[in-house]
C-alpha cells in the first residue's frame, strides 16, 4: 500500500511539473510571437493592401498575441474599427500603397460600424488609388461596403443577396411555460419591448410598428447610398429586392450592381495591369495586420493637448468592464481621470450598447455631468446607444450618431421570475418561511408576490422612468412632455433621432472627435488622441488567448445554438431595474 501511494504521489508531482513547464513554454512561445509582431513591416513600392472584412469588427482590436491561430487559441482575429480607420487613413497618404483588394462577404458588425468602414473607404478613394472587390458571395451588409469599389467581381458560381432587410427576434414564453417559470414584469412605456420574449410568442403591435419604422429607415439609407455609388435609381433597387431579381451573378451584372462576373485570378490580372507588372510576377499584397505595424504608421496628432476617447461597448452593469461589457466602475474611473487631467482638453464618450442596469447607467451619467463642467464632453454612438446606452450619453454637450445607429428606447422595466412551480414540479424542492415583518421577503422569486408588493415594484419602475425622462429633458434642453412623447421605450435610428432632438449631428467617431476639438478651441494637428480604457497588458492577453473568453468558447462549442445559450446566460444579469432595448434584434 505504501509503495502504491508513493507511485501515486510521484505521478501527481510529475503532472504538476509537466503542467508548469508546459505553461512556461507557452509563455515563451507567446513572448516570441509578440516580439516578432512588434517588428515594423517594410512596405514595398506598388503594394496592394489586402483587407478581409469577413470577420467580427469590434470598437478596438484586442492585440491577441496568438492572432492568426483562430478561435481555438482565443477570440479569433477580430478587427478593431479604430485601428482599421487609422490604417486606411495612413494608406491613403502612403505612396507605396497603390490600391486596395477588398474581400467582404458577410461582415460580423452592426450597420453603424459598417457605415464607418464604408465612409473610410470613400475617404481613401480621394487619393485616386483603386479599390477592387472580389467575393464568392455577398450579404447585403457585405455588398453595402463593396458598393464603393471601382470594380466589383463576383465569382461565376457565387451569389449576391439582394432581397431587403429582415429583423428577427427570439421568444421564450413557450420554454418558460414548459419549465414552470413565471415572469413577473413591471415596465413603463408602450414600446418597452425588452420583456416581450418572456411573456409573448410574437411581437406586439407597438413593437412591430417601431421595428418596421427603424428597419425601413436603415434600409432607405442603404438604398440611397448604394444608388449614389453605383449610379442607379432607388426605385430600381427596391424593385430588384421585391421581385428577387438577383438570382445569379449575371443578374447582378445586368442590373449594374457589380462590374464583373469572374474568378479571383481574372481580377488579379487586372490588378497586375494596374500596378504595372507582368503576369509572371507576384502581386505584392500586404495584409491589414502587417500594414498596421509598418513604419508608415504615425502617432495620431501632435502637441501637448489631448482629447480622451473613452470606449464603452457591451451590456451595462456595476463593477469593472469586461471584454464585451460596460462596467460603471471602469467608465467612471476613466471619465474622472480625463476630467482631472489638465492635458485633456475634451472628452469623447463612444458608446455601443443596448443598455443594462439602470443604477449603473445613472452612476456613469453623473460622472458625465461632472466632466462637462470642466471641459467639453461629446457623445459618439456606434451600432447601438439605446436605453441605458442613451442614458450614458444624454448629459453630453453634443451627441453624434450614424444615420443607421439604433438609439432611443427611453423606457424602464423590472423582471423577476417566480420559480416556485419549477422547483416543486421539476425538482421536488419546496420552500417555507418565517418573517419578522409583512414584507420581509420582498422582492422574492420563490413564491407569488402579493398585490401590494407588485404595486410597490411598479411604483419603483415608474420612479426610475420619471428620473430617466427628466434627466433626458434636462440634457437635451427639451420640455419633459416633449421627451415623453418620443420616449415610451420606442427605438429610433440615428436619422430619426436627429429629427426629433435625441441627436445633434449625423456622423461617425471622427466627426465626434472633430466636434470635441472645435468645442475645446483646438486646431487640427494641435492635439493627440488618447483611447481609453488602456489595452490589456501582455501577460493578461496571453492568459485570455490561451483560455479564450467565455463567449468565444460557447460559440465554438455550440455553433448555431450559441445565441440561445447566451440569451439564457443574460437572464442572470437582469437584476434590479433595467434599461434595455428590445432584448435581441438580428437584422440581416
Amino acid at each position: 500500500m505504501r509503495q502504491f501511494l508513493k507511485y501515486v504521489l510521484a505521478t501527481i508531482i510529475g503532472l504538476i511539473l509537466f503542467s508548469f513547464v508546459g505553461f512556461l513554454i507557452l509563455i515563451g512561445f507567446a513572448a516570441a510571437l509578440s516580439s516578432s509582431s512588434d517588428q515594423k513591416t517594410d512596405v514595398k513600392a506598388n503594394s496592394v493592401l489586402k483587407i478581409d472584412l469577413d470577420k467580427p469588427i469590434e470598437e478596438r482590436s484586442s492585440e491577441n498575441p496568438f492572432e492568426g491561430f483562430g478561435p481555438i487559441m482565443g477570440t479569433g482575429d477580430a478587427l478593431g474599427l479604430v485601428e482599421l480607420k487609422k490604417t486606411l487613413k495612413n494608406a491613403k497618404e502612403d505612396d507605396n500603397i497603390s490600391g486596395i483588394y477588398l474581400q467582404t462577404e458577410d461582415p460580423q458588425a452592426g450597420w453603424a460600424t459598417v457605415e464607418e468602414v464604408r465612409n473610410a473607404l470613400i475617404d481613401f478613394k480621394q487619393s485616386k488609388k483603386f479599390i477592387y472587390a472580389y467575393s464568392e458571395g455577398m450579404s447585403e451588409k457585405g455588398y453595402y461596403i463593396a458598393s464603393v469599389a471601382d470594380k466589383i467581381y463576383l465569382n461565376p458560381a457565387g451569389e449576391l443577396e439582394w432581397n431587403g432587410l429582415n429583423a428577427e427576434l427570439s421568444f421564450f414564453k413557450g420554454t418558460l411555460d414548459k419549465l414552470g417559470l413565471k415572469p413577473e414584469i413591471f415596465r413603463v412605456g408602450e414600446f418597452k419591448s425588452a420583456v416581450e420574449p418572456f411573456i409573448r410568442e410574437n411581437m406586439s403591435e407597438p413593437n412591430k410598428r417601431q421595428v418596421t419604422s427603424f428597419l425601413n429607415s436603415i434600409n432607405d439609407h442603404m438604398l440611397v447610398r448604394v444608388a449614389q455609388s453605383r449610379n442607379l435609381r432607388v426605385d430600381s433597387l427596391k424593385r430588384y429586392a421585391d421581385n428577387l431579381t438577383i438570382q445569379k451573378p449575371e443578374d447582378a451584372l445586368r442590373t449594374k450592381l457589380i462590374t464583373n462576373v469572374g474568378y479571383q485570378d481574372e481580377l488579379e490580372a487586372v490588378i497586375r495591369k494596374q500596378v504595372g507588372i507582368n503576369e509572371k510576377k507576384k502581386i505584392n499584397y500586404i495584409s491589414l495586420s502587417k500594414y498596421e505595424k509598418s513604419d508608415t504608421q504615425d502617432e495620431e496628432g501632435s502637441g501637448s493637448n489631448r482629447i480622451a476617447v473613452i470606449i464603452a461597448s457591451g451590456d451595462i452593469h456595476s463593477g469593472k468592464s469586461g471584454d464585451n461589457s460596460i462596467g460603471s466602475e471602469t467608465i467612471v474611473e476613466e471619465l474622472r481621470k480625463a476630467r482631472l487631467d489638465d492635458k485633456v482638453k475634451a472628452i469623447v464618450l463612444r458608446v455601443n450598447s443596448g443598455g443594462g442596469s439602470a443604477l449603473a447607467s445613472d452612476v456613469m451619467y453623473r460622472e458625465v455631468e461632472l466632466a462637462k463642467k470642466a471641459k467639453p464632453v461629446i457623445g459618439s454612438m456606434s451600432d447601438y446607444a439605446a436605453s441605458g446606452g442613451y442614458y450614458m450619453l444624454m448629459g453630453c454637450n453634443k451627441i453624434v450618431a450614424q444615420p443607421n445607429t439604433i438609439t432611443g428606447s427611453i423606457g424602464v422595466f423590472s423582471l423577476l421570475f417566480n420559480t416556485e412551480t419549477f422547483f416543486k414540479d421539476k425538482l421536488g424542492v419546496t420552500y417555507d418561511r418565517v418573517k419578522t415583518n409583512e414584507n420581509a421577503d420582498f422582492p422574492t422569486g420563490t413564491h407569488e408576490m402579493t398585490p401590494f408588493q407588485k404595486q410597490t415594484m411598479q411604483r419603483s419602475t415608474e420612479r426610475i422612468y420619471a428620473q430617466f425622462t427628466g434627466k433626458a429633458a434636462a440634457g437635451r434642453k427639451l420640455p419633459v412632455d416633449s421627451i415623453r412623447a418620443i420616449a415610451g421605450g420606442r427605438v429610433w435610428t440615428g436619422s430619426q433621432g436627429k429629427a426629433i432632438g435625441l441627436v445633434d449631428k449625423i456622423g461617425g467617431l471622427d466627426d465626434a472627435i472633430e466636434l470635441a476639438a472645435q468645442s475645446a478651441k483646438l486646431k487640427e494637428g494641435d492635439y493627440k488622441l488618447r483611447y481609453q480604457p488602456r489595452k490589456k497588458p501582455f501577460f493578461e492577453q496571453v492568459m485570455n488567448s490561451f483560455g479564450g473568453d467565455e463567449e468565444s468558447r460557447i460559440q465554438a462549442q455550440l455553433g448555431e445554438l450559441a445565441p440561445y445559450v447566451k440569451y439564457l446566460k443574460k437572464l442572470k444579469t437582469l437584476e434590479g431595474i433595467q434599461m434595455r432595448m428590445p432584448f435581441e434584434i438580428t437584422i440581416h
